[in-house]
Parts: structure tokens; C-alpha cells; sequence
């Protein structure tokens, strides 16, 4: 195993970890963009306002992507698993 196939290994690693948490995070900024917006054009500062709009849309985003996220994992993981005997050769 050279050095090069442990950093293909990890940028893959740190490339779907990203994908994950951007695909998790990302509608729950929308929102509280939205919010944020709606709020400083009716000048009502309810700071529940902001966040449970927040909290149901990443919920909703956990549970919508949760499943696809976790295949994700698991295939990585089993593509590690079947290539161990080429990257110790």
C-alpha cells in the first residue's frame, strides 16, 4: 500500500462525509434564511421563530436522507473490505 492509495482512500472518505453533511445541513439553511428574512421584514424577533422551522426541516431531512446516507457508508465500507487484498499486495 503506497501513500498515494492511503490519500485516495481518505480524500474518498473525507469526500462523502461532506456529501452527507451538506446534504443534511443545507435545507435547514434555507430555511432559516427564509425565517430570518420574514422576520427582519415584520420586525418580530421570536427567537423560537427561527428555530423550530430549523429543527423540523433537519429532522425531515434525517429521516428523508437518512436511509441513502447510510448506504452510502455501507457501500464504502464494503468497497474497502473487498479491496483490502489488492491495496496489501
Amino acid at each position: 500500500m503506497t501513500p498515494n492509495d492511503i490519500g485516495d482512500i481518505f480524500t474518498h472518505a473525507l469526500y462523502l462525509v461532506l456529501l452527507i453533511v451538506v446534504a443534511m445541513i443545507v435545507p435547514g439553511l434555507v430555511i432559516g434564511l427564509i425565517v430570518s428574512t420574514f422576520q427582519a421584514a415584520t420586525q418580530i424577533n421570536e427567537q423560537t421563530l427561527s428555530f423550530l422551522p430549523r429543527l423540523v426541516v433537519t429532522m425531515l431531512a434525517l429521516i428523508g436522507l437518512g436511509p441513502w446516507a447510510v448506504n452510502m457508508v455501507v457501500d464504502y465500507t464494503r468497497q474497502i473490505f473487498m479491496n483490502i487484498p489488492f491495496l496489501i499486495g
